[in-house]
């Protein structure tokens, strides 16, 4: 079996992250997005895959290679132009002479998932597969309207209680060559755009059976920042204790914990797992990490640090004295002494976000900050819940942060002082 793997958009909704990297390559638990999917295609018994690349293609290519470290074949497309998932998928029809998976890039899927994709295959009454999976509001997916098992119509991002169905298609799809003639005679899309879903609505006019597979197995759509934490704490929460590098006498650690080759955790320090650390990492001393905290390569943790379910990426510091909780924060940056960054509003309510130009509420009740790579604050300053900072940019000691700072900008506070004379 060979596999397509959409990996070329740049995941707007994730930006300051995405500016300088694909949404896949996020690290989660300690692996990019698009690691997982390629260890859950060698699992399910995969041995070929063909991503299909656009965006940042040079991140993808230089962490994956040939994919020999992975135990698969991986070839690369490039999609020129961002045209959809149909014109994505086109673009690998010379790569198949038989049927093939697809999945998209920036979801997260079991295994056995996959299996059981094939097995249906297998039946051999099916042209195209889709895996569905059941939410509680589906009016932002792809909604199928079953007959038996057949799927009849797709209703994308239906208006509230106009949803045929709670079944949204999970973006994984088992394909006969068949797809490729239907994706030739589909048109653009209102978003401009050839979307496979028009695609499977040829197939179907055409009498072709597309079948829909429900699932009850673990599926994860990373899409908005706050996503990412939830994908984070669902890798971790396996996680087995396994440490390569040094724990100094004195150090406490509760749960599991993952501690890389070359890192080392001081004296003092305090975690409780799951906790992921990484390599060549630098932990404490007296530090306190709490669950489903990630850090990955070449951080450094600075002395009486607390830090609460976040991912802190390659080449961090974080130093003395400083509170991250609930956050995630981009690679290369600098955490100056004293920085605080509130996860929690005063009224208890859920953290809103700017995603877009639209506040979007992310249905979570702590949620702390978004760093962009390569920002830097100053000492003492302060940041409020749900605050994005673009990358590069910086945030000058003592200031205040109550929304959304752009890329490459510097934040000064204004002070006004009164000096007196000091007749002691």
């Amino acid at each position: 079996m060979k596999a397509v793997l959409l990996t070329a958009g740049e995941g707007t909704r994730m930006r300051p992250l995405t500016i300088t990297r694909p949404k896949t390559m996020l690290k989660v638990g300690g692996k990019p997005i698009l690691q997982y999917n390629v260890e859950a295609l060698v699992d399910a018994g995969v041995d070929e895959v063909t991503m299909v690349v656009g965006y940042h293609e040079e991140v993808i290519k230089s962490h994956f290679g040939d994919g020999s470290k992975l135990g698969i074949k991986i070839n690369y497309i490039t999609q020129e132009e961002r045209l959809g998932t149909g014109h994505a998928i086109g673009q690998a029809s010379k790569s198949f002479e038989e049927e093939f998976l697809v999945l998209n890039g920036d979801i997260l899927v079991e295994p056995q998932l996959l299996r059981d994709l094939v097995e249906r295959y297998n039946q051999g009454d099916a042209d195209s597969i889709l895996a569905l999976t059941e939410v509680d509001d589906p009016s932002s997916f792809g909604v199928v309207e079953l007959d038996g098992d057949l799927i009849v119509r797709i209703v994308e991002k239906p208006l509230p209680g106009e949803a045929p169905s709670n079944l949204i298609n999970a973006g994984i799809y088992l394909f006969s060559q068949d797809i490729f003639q239907a994706i030739e005679k589909t048109g653009k899309s209102k978003r401009g755009e050839y979307e496979i879903t028009d695609s499977l609505e040829i197939q179907m006019s055409q009498k072709k059976r597309v079948v829909g597979l429900k699932s009850d197995y673990k599926w994860v759509d990373v899409g908005r920042p706050w996503e990412l934490l939830d994908a984070n704490e669902y890798f971790l929460k396996d996680l087995e204790t396994h440490i390569e590098g040094e724990v100094e006498e004195g150090a406490t650690l509760h749960g599991p914990v993952f501690l890389g080759k070359g890192s080392i955790i001081r004296s003092g320090s305090y975690i409780m797992g799951p906790v992921y650390i990484g390599e060549n990492c630098d932990i404490g001393p007296n530090n306190y990490l709490r669950k489903h905290t990630c850090i990955c390569n070449d951080v450094s943790v600075g002395n009486a640090v607390e830090i609460k379910n976040s991912i802190i990426m390659d080449g961090t510091n974080v130093n003395h004295l400083s509170y991250v909780g609930d956050s995630i924060i981009g690679a290369n940056c600098n955490v100056a002494a004293g920085t605080n960054i509130a996860n929690l509003r005063f009224d208890d309510g859920h953290v809103k976000v700017m995603v877009k130009g639209a506040k979007i509420d992310s249905g979570r009740r702590k949620f702390g900050v978004v760093f962009g790579d390569g920002v830097k604050t100053g000492i003492n300053s302060s940041f409020n819940p749900g605050v994005k900072v673009g990358v590069n940019s910086r945030i000058g000691s003592g200031a205040i942060i109550y929304s959304d700072v752009g890329s490459n900008k510097i934040v000064l506070p204004r002070q006004d002082h009164d000096v007196l004379e000091y007749k002691g």
